[in-house]
């Protein structure tokens, strides 16, 4: 499952036994309203429940964001809730992976840097 769409940077899964790993792959992503694309990298977690995208990647490329009802609060790693930071935004986007094309509703995600 494709987690986390970002742009040329990395973006790490912690497993169980604290080793770092990452798979990312390159997809294309499509603005619904104009038919313009652009290729990123995306993190490829086989662990996701949900489709996430970064919300700096979704303002540099002139994304259409839609405002949720009510915000979605996020789990951490170690199950509490993430209150500093929630899901306000999704985003109608075309997919393409290889041969493969889906039109999708993705929520809009704030991604800090790891320290």
């Amino acid at each position: 499952m494709l987690s986390t769409v970002m742009e040329n940077k990395s973006c790490y899964n912690v497993d169980n036994e604290d080793m770092l790993r990452k798979v990312t792959v390159k997809i294309e992503l499509e603005r619904i309203d104009t038919h313009e694309g652009v290729t990123v990298k995306s993190l490829l977690d086989s662990r996701a429940m949900e489709l996430v995208i970064s919300s700096k990647l979704t303002r540099k490329q002139g994304f259409k964001l839609k405002k949720v009802e009510r915000p979605i609060y996020m789990r951490n790693i170690n199950s509490f809730f993430n209150k500093e930071r929630s899901i306000e935004y999704t985003v109608k986007i075309i997919v393409y992976y290889q041969e493969h094309r889906k039109r999708m509703e993705i929520d809009v995600i704030e991604i800090r840097n790891r320290v």
